[in-house]
């Protein structure tokens, strides 16, 4: 499911012009941790990104949707995949959509305290 979407920035380039992986990545954590918060019904915290692999290079101008999907649900902990997908309509090929970058997060839902929670049966999807 679609879980955030934006557009580039000139502000969020890196010495090479490109989008800078660490505001890829934020972004990827936001949508995932979107996902990971409705499943938890509450607050959630990133305790791990697995596999974080960058297939191809974005740019100013280019629409950012991250998609994410629940891979797994355990005691306190939620697996989540996030996929960057990106459509180019500043630079060219215009209108062409690809996956620019992949990772596994994992989230752990926390109580009050900041303490990992167990979660409700009723969190499973």
């Amino acid at each position: 499911m679609i879980v955030l979407q934006t557009l580039t920035m000139p502000s969020d380039t890196n010495a090479n012009g490109d989008i800078f992986g660490g505001w890829i990545m934020s972004k990827m954590d936001m949508g995932g941790a979107i996902l990971a918060k409705e499943i938890a019904g509450g607050k959630v915290v990133t305790v791990r990104v697995d596999g974080m692999t960058f297939l191809q290079p974005v740019s100013v101008g280019d629409i950012v949707s991250c998609y994410a999907n629940c891979i797994k649900i355990g005691k306190s902990s939620i697996k989540i995949n996030v996929e960057v997908w990106i459509k180019k309509i500043y630079s060219k090929p215009l209108g062409q959509y690809y996956c620019a970058t992949e990772a596994i997060f994992i989230y752990v839902a926390i109580d009050k305290m900041g303490r990992p929670r167990e979660l409700l049966p009723m969190s499973i999807i």
